[in-house]
C-alpha cells in the first residue's frame, strides 16, 4: 500500500543532504526489541513478522514522528511507542503489497518477500498480526491524556483505513485513477499520504497542539506525502535493482498510471521539485524559526529524484 523505501540515486547521494540518523537508530532499537508471541504455537507466526518488521530502510515515518516531537519541544523517546506501531502498519502494507494478488513482487529491500520466504497464507497472516498489534503496542505503552491518545488512535486508525491508505490501494488495485473524479495526486494522498500525515499529526494531536498549527502541519505532511510518491515513480524508471531493492519497473509491468506515465519523466522531476518547495513552505509557516530534522527528510526524500 505505501511504497518502498527506495535508496538514494548516486547522483545525490544519501551524505548530501542529510538525514536525523539519531532518531532512525532510536527506531530501529525500539522494534528490535519488541515481541509479539505469547504462544509457543504462534512462534513461527512472530518470525514471519520480524522477518519483514526489521528488513531495515530508512524508517521515514517512525522518524518523522521523533522528528516532530523535536519541533514542538518534545523527547522523541517519549513518542516511540506511537512510531513504531507507525512502522508496524507500514511494514503490514508493504507485505500484502507484495502479494501475488497486488502487486506480485519477489524480493523487497534486497531479499525474498514475505511470501516467497514464509508462504502466501503466513504472509498474509503476518500483515493481520502486525496491524493489530500496532494498536495494542500504541494503547497499551503510549503514554499521555486519555482524551488525546484516543484521539490520536482515532486518527491513526482512519489514516489506514477506507479513508486512507486501503482505500487508496484499492484505488490503485481497480485502476480508478483519471475515473470518478480521483486524480493521481488524490489517490496517492490517500494511499502514501495518509500515514505519512499521520505520523506526524497524531504526535501533535497527543500534544494538544493549536488548531492554526496543526493545519500548517497537515499541508506540510499531505505535500511530503505526494512528493515521497511522485520521487518513487520516477526511481521506478530511473533506479537500478540495487538501489530499489527489487527489479526496476515494476509500475510498469503491472501497467499502473505513474507520474511518470501520465506526464514524462521531466514533468514528473519538475513536480517534485514543485511539490518540494510546497512541502517547504508550508513546514516553515508550521515552524516560523526553524525545524532542522523535518527539513532534512523532506530534503532527503526530494534528493532521491537526482
Amino acid at each position: 500500500m505505501a511504497t518502498t523505501h527506495a535508496r538514494l540515486g548516486a547522483a545525490a547521494g544519501e551524505d548530501a543532504v542529510g538525514y536525523p540518523e539519531h532518531l532512525r537508530s532510536l527506531v530501529e532499537d525500539y522494534l528490535i526489541n519488541l515481541r509479539f508471541a505469547c504462544e509457543p504455537g504462534a512462534a513461527g507466526l512472530e518470525e514471519a513478522m520480524r522477518y519483514s518488521l526489521l528488513a531495515g530502510g530508512k524508517r521515514i515515518r517512525p522518524v518523522l514522528a521523533l522528528a516532530t516531537a523535536r519541533t514542538i519541544g518534545r523527547d522523541p523517546r517519549e513518542v516511540l511507542a506511537l512510531a513504531a506501531a507507525v512502522e508496524l502498519i507500514h511494514t503490514f502494507s508493504l507485505i500484502h503489497d507484495d502479494l501475488p494478488a497486488i502487486d506480485d513482487d519477489d524480493l523487497r529491500r534486497g531479499r525474498p518477500t514475505s511470501h516467497k520466504r514464509f508462504g502466501e497464507d503466513v504472509a498474509i497472516l503476518a500483515g493481520d498480526a502486525l496491524y493489530a498489534e500496532a494498536f495494542r503496542l500504541v494503547l497499551r505503552e503510549q503514554r499521555g491524556d486519555p482524551a488525546r491518545l484516543l484521539e490520536a488512535v482515532a486518527e491513526l486508525a482512519d489514516a489506514t483505513g477506507v479513508n486512507g491508505m486501503v482505500g487508496g490501494e484499492y484505488i490503485d488495485v481497480r485502476d480508478l485513477a483519471g475515473k470518478q473524479g480521483v486524480g493521481l495526486r488524490r489517490l496517492h494522498r490517500l494511499k502514501t499520504g495518509r500515514l505519512i500525515g499521520a505520523a506526524i499529526e497524531c504526535v501533535l494531536l497527543l500534544s494538544d497542539v493549536a488548531a492554526s498549527t496543526l493545519a500548517e502541519f497537515r499541508a506540510f505532511s499531505g505535500e511530503l506525502g505526494v512528493l515521497f510518491q511522485i520521487v518513487d515513480d520516477i526511481l521506478d524508471v530511473t533506479g537500478t535493482d540495487a538501489e530499489l531493492g527489487k527489479p526496476r519497473g515494476s509500475d510498469e509491468r503491472h501497467g499502473k498510471l505513474t507520474y511518470v506515465s501520465q506526464y514524462g519523466l521531466q514533468r514528473a522531476r519538475a513536480m517534485a521539485a514543485d511539490s518540494h518547495g510546497r512541502a517547504r513552505a508550508a513546514l516553515a509557516r508550521a515552524v516560523p524559526g526553524g525545524a532542522p530534522d523535518l527539513e532534512q527528510i523532506a530534503d532527503f526524500v526530494y534528493a532521491r529524484s537526482s
